[in-house]
C-alpha cells in the first residue's frame, strides 16, 4: 500500500463510486423534477463503467491507500445485478469497509442479497418522518413506509450500524429534526443531519436556507440531552453526539458552518469514469479513456496518484467568497450531485 498525500497532506483513504446517474426520486436539492423530467436523457450504457472496469480501478485505489468504498448513484439499487459488483469489491485485499447509500425505496427486496454478497453497512436517506413533507421532498409523492420497511429489512440482514441521512433545509423540513431524533433514538441506528449544501448548480441554494449544525444540536439537546464524543476515525465528516441517557447517538455534517476540508480524505469515481477530488468540483480527470485504450495497472495507478498529489481542494472553506450579502451563492460550474454521488 502506498502512503499517498495531496498538497495539504491529506491521505487518500475513502472512495465513493457512482454506479448509475438514474434515480427513482426527484429530490429538489439533487434532481429537481422540473429539470430531470421524463424526457431527460441520462448516459447511455456504453458510457458507463462496467463492473469489471469498476473493480479494476477500485483495486488500484486500494493499493494507493483507500480503505473504505461507498457505492452511490443516482440511486445505486437501480443498477442491474449490483450484488455481483458488491461481491467482487468485497474480495479486494486491504479493503476494510464496504458500504452503500440509498434512498431505501428498493431496499426491502435487495437487502438480504446485498448482505450475502459482502456489503457491510448501509446509509439510507430519509429527509422527514412526516409523510406529507417526505412526499413533497422526494418529488414523487412517495410516503415514508417503503423506506422504513427497507431500513427494517437491512437491519434484519445484518447491515449494521444503519445510518439515516437527513438534509435539513429551512422552510422545508427543519421540523423533522426532533421527529427523526425521537424515531431512531434507542434503535441502534444513527441519524445524521446534513447542512443544506450548494452541490451542483440547480438546487437553488442560499445561505438563508441553511439550518446550521449548532441550531440542529441545540434543538435536539433542549429535549433529548446530548454530549459530544470523539470521531470514530481520522477524517470523519460527521461530528458525533451521544444521548446522555446512553440510548444512542446522532451525527451532524456541517460543511457550510464548520467546513472540514482540512481533513477530507475522499475521492470520487463517477459513473462515466472520471476521478473527482471534491464534492464541489467543476470537472474530473478521465480514467475511462486510458482504461479502455489498454493502459497498464502501473500507468493507471500513476495517473490516479498524480491527480491526488496535486489536489488542493478547499471549496467549503472558500465558500464565503462566493456568497453575496443576501446569502445567495454566485453561480459557478460544478458537477451535479446525481452524477458525482454525493
Amino acid at each position: 500500500m502506498t502512503d499517498l498525500a495531496d498538497t495539504r497532506g491529506r491521505a487518500l483513504r475513502d472512495l465513493r463510486i457512482s454506479v448509475t446517474d438514474r434515480c427513482n426520486f426527484r429530490c429538489p436539492y439533487c434532481m429537481p423534477a422540473e429539470i430531470y423530467g421524463e424526457n431527460y436523457e441520462f448516459l447511455k450504457r456504453p458510457e458507463l463503467l462496467t463492473f469489471e472496469e469498476i473493480e479494476r480501478l477500485a483495486r488500484l485505489f486500494v493499493e494507493l491507500g483507500v480503505e473504505k468504498i461507498r457505492i452511490t448513484g443516482g440511486e445505486p439499487l437501480l443498477r442491474h445485478q449490483l450484488p455481483r459488483l458488491i461481491e467482487a469489491l468485497a474480495e479486494i485485499d486491504g479493503l476494510r469497509d464496504l458500504t452503500l447509500t440509498t434512498n431505501g425505496f428498493l431496499l426491502e427486496k435487495q437487502a438480504r442479497e446485498l448482505a450475502a454478497a459482502g456489503l457491510r453497512r448501509i446509509t439510507v436517506s430519509l429527509d422527514s418522518d412526516d409523510d406529507e413533507v417526505f412526499q413533497r421532498m422526494n418529488g414523487r409523492g412517495i410516503g415514508t413506509e417503503p423506506v422504513l420497511r427497507g431500513i427494517a429489512a437491512a437491519a434484519a440482514a445484518g447491515l449494521r450500524p444503519i445510518k439515516i441521512n437527513c438534509v435539513v433545509q429551512r422552510g422545508e423540513n427543519e421540523d423533522a429534526i426532533l421527529g427523526l431524533a425521537r424515531m431512531w433514538k434507542g434503535t441502534g441506528h444513527i441519524v445524521r443531519f446534513i447542512e443544506f449544501m450548494d452541490v451542483g448548480t440547480l438546487n437553488g441554494w442560499e445561505l438563508s436556507k441553511v439550518v446550521t449544525a449548532r441550531e440542529i444540536v441545540e434543538r435536539i439537546d433542549a429535549e433529548l440531552p446530548l454530549e459530544a464524543v470523539p470521531p470514530s476515525y481520522p477524517g470523519e465528516v460527521a461530528t458525533r453526539y451521544r444521548y446522555k441517557d446512553g440510548t444512542g447517538e446522532i451525527g451532524v455534517i456541517s460543511s457550510v458552518s464548520r467546513p472540514f476540508c482540512g481533513g477530507c480524505t475522499r475521492a470520487r469515481l463517477t459513473i462515466d469514469g472520471s476521478l473527482v477530488t471534491c464534492l464541489f468540483a467543476t470537472d474530473g480527470s478521465d480514467l475511462r479513456t486510458p482504461l479502455r485504450a489498454g493502459a497498464s495497472d502501473d500507468e493507471l495507478r500513476e495517473h490516479i496518484a498524480g491527480v491526488w498529489r496535486i489536489r488542493s481542494d478547499r471549496y467549503s472553506e472558500e465558500r464565503a467568497a462566493h456568497t453575496d450579502a443576501t446569502g445567495h451563492v454566485e453561480p459557478s460550474p460544478k458537477i451535479e450531485m446525481y452524477h458525482i454521488g454525493g
